[in-house]
């Protein structure tokens, strides 16, 4: 899968805004709280619930699906993670990163995901927010097809 250079941020910064949040509305933090938050800072995937639930439990096999659904909720709710739905019925979510923004190329046969970023199409959408007198303050651009992997013929 693509993953943008800034997939390989610091995780003790995401940790710390997430870290702030917390302090800011008087929640506390746990061991499994923290193996949840770390493992999905380091991730550069887009993870269901149960893809994180997997990965956590290779480090501690006492973690449930509870605690890994209640800490992505939080991510959320703190800006620290982004929900997205690629039209296969399962949430996946993705680290935030404030200061950047990229799109989805999505293969409906297995389901791979490219990130992929380009100026020309950003500038496009621009364009024709203000020729219809919008102001765009956010979007989403996913475009679905059949990856190269799953079009070669079978031998």
């Amino acid at each position: 899968m693509g993953s943008p250079s800034h997939k390989h941020l610091d995780v003790s910064e995401l940790q710390a805004r997430l870290d702030d949040y917390m302090n800011r509305h008087g929640l506390r933090s746990t061991a499994q709280r923290r193996l949840v938050t770390e493992i999905f800072f380091q991730s550069s995937e887009h993870l269901s619930i149960e893809d994180l639930l997997r990965e956590v439990r290779r480090k501690d096999s006492r973690v449930g699906y509870a605690t890994v659904y209640r800490t992505l909720k939080l991510l959320k709710e703190s800006g620290l993670a982004n929900e997205r739905h690629f039209g296969d019925g399962v949430s996946r979510y993705e680290v935030a990163h404030a200061d950047t923004h990229h799109d989805h190329l999505i293969c409906t046969e297995c389901g791979k995901i490219v990130e992929f970023e380009n100026d020309r199409i950003e500038q496009l959408q621009d364009d024709l927010a203000a020729q219809h007198g919008f102001v765009l303050t956010r979007h989403k651009h996913e475009l679905y097809g059949v990856c190269a992997d799953c079009r070669e013929p079978e031998a």
